[in-house]
């Protein structure tokens, strides 16, 4: 790990410290930290590993994760031989949180060890739910001619109908990662769907469905099978949030899916795809020998998970713009934003944007220690102001 320098006669903040020279692996640093308070990672167990990472080489971050993974998932069934089923949940909850990270930044779809660690993942979780007796129950939601994979949480606080939250993840981070908010949101009386839709965790892996830009014909079969199946939630007290990318998807959905009170961007994006974009045009430009390696390595990665070559990827990131819908967006809407975000000032231009709803603007700075993306490494006291203003709104 290394410290970024801060500014001359400034303190360093979390958001400063390097765990990685990838982009992608610093932040998910920061993500698995975040999640320990959830049981669900372990602050030793990440450190380690990343002590034990070389360079950015994909290979050996699947062989680090997918190790720990398998030896956490041997010690759970250990501890059920041994009659110790809370130690057995607890190894499979952090032992499927590893197997998902181990594919986060890995981009051979092709290699059979995808596959498996992906069952590897889904096996722990399921077991993990049904040792702990945590109120959650895996849902295969009907979707055009195969389903979306999720789970549905039952609030135990929740009295007679209750409101449902649908949490959307983002590009990198799968369904069950966004824990920090459901389980926040359970505790309130408020029941919970998660799940991965095209482009994401096992639908993109196990499934092969890339992303898509109308997220408005994701949710309505996701809508349509919480008000058809579970007759716990009140079809009148409806919200959603989206993460990261999620974020940029969710406000079309809003548009025009008007079963949805309350909407939650997390941060604020109106063009998502426009950005990116324009920073690979430019890249292109630049002679291939005297190209940042990243920017290939970046492009193959939304090749794949947006499902086309990438020759074609620009003209594929265009599509991903809501400019002309954003004004469509009539339910309760929060934009969230912070002050150490990827793009700076974008979920204020979102904020602005709205203009036929009631809406909210929450920044999140330093002394909230969840200034980061998608408040990584800072979930704790994020999803407590989140879950709180839920509960008031819906």
């Amino acid at each position: 790990m290394s410290r970024k320098r801060p500014a001359t006669g400034s303190a360093a903040h979390f958001d400063e410290i390097c765990f990685h020279s990838h982009i992608m692996m610093d932040a998910l640093a920061k993500h698995l930290l975040g999640l320990a308070p959830y049981g669900m990672t372990d602050i030793g167990e990440v450190l380690e590993t990343y002590c034990n990472l070389k360079g950015s080489d994909e290979e050996t971050w699947l062989d680090r994760w997918s190790k720990l993974g398998e030896k956490l998932s041997k010690e759970a069934e250990t501890k059920i031989r041994e009659n110790h089923p809370e130690s057995a949940a607890a190894a499979y909850l952090r032992a499927s949180t590893y197997f998902r990270v181990a594919l986060m930044c890995y981009g051979n779809a092709e290699n059979p060890r995808v596959t498996a660690v992906c069952n590897h993942s889904h096996s722990c979780y399921e077991n993990y739910l049904e040792l702990s007796g945590y109120p959650g129950s895996y849902l295969k939601i009907p979707y055009e001619n195969t389903f979306l994979p999720g789970h549905f949480y039952r609030s135990p606080a929740a009295a007679g109908k209750a409101p449902l939250m649908i949490l959307v993840p983002g590009r990198d981070t799968w369904a069950e990662d966004t824990r920090w908010m459901y389980d926040g949101l359970l505790k309130r009386g408020i029941h919970c769907l998660t799940f991965d839709g095209p482009g994401q965790g096992y639908a993109l892996r196990l499934q092969k469905m890339p992303f898509r830009p109308d997220w408005e014909n994701v949710m309505k079969p996701v809508i349509d099978c919480a008000v058809t199946d579970m007759d716990c939630i009140d079809p009148g007290r409806i919200g959603a949030m989206g993460m990261s990318f999620g974020a940029f998807l969710l406000p079309r959905a809003c548009a025009f899916e008007k079963r949805i009170k309350l909407c939650i961007v997390d941060p604020g994006n109106i063009n998502w795809g426009g950005h990116f974009a324009d920073i690979f045009s430019k890249a292109m430009k630049i002679p291939a020998p005297l190209r940042p390696g990243m920017i290939s390595h970046m492009m193959d990665d939304y090749a794949w998970k947006h499902g086309v070559g990438r020759d074609q990827v620009i003209e594929e990131l265009r599509k991903y713009d809501n400019t002309d819908i954003v004004d469509k967006v009539t339910c309760e809407t929060l934009v969230l934003d912070g002050s150490a975000e990827i793009n700076k000032g974008e979920a204020k231009v979102f904020y602005d944007a709205l203009k036929n709803c009631r809406k909210e603007y929450k920044l999140f700075d330093r002394t909230s220690t969840s200034q980061c993306h998608a408040q990584m490494g800072g979930y704790l006291p994020a999803s407590e102001y989140i879950c709180d203003w839920v509960k008031d709104h819906l």
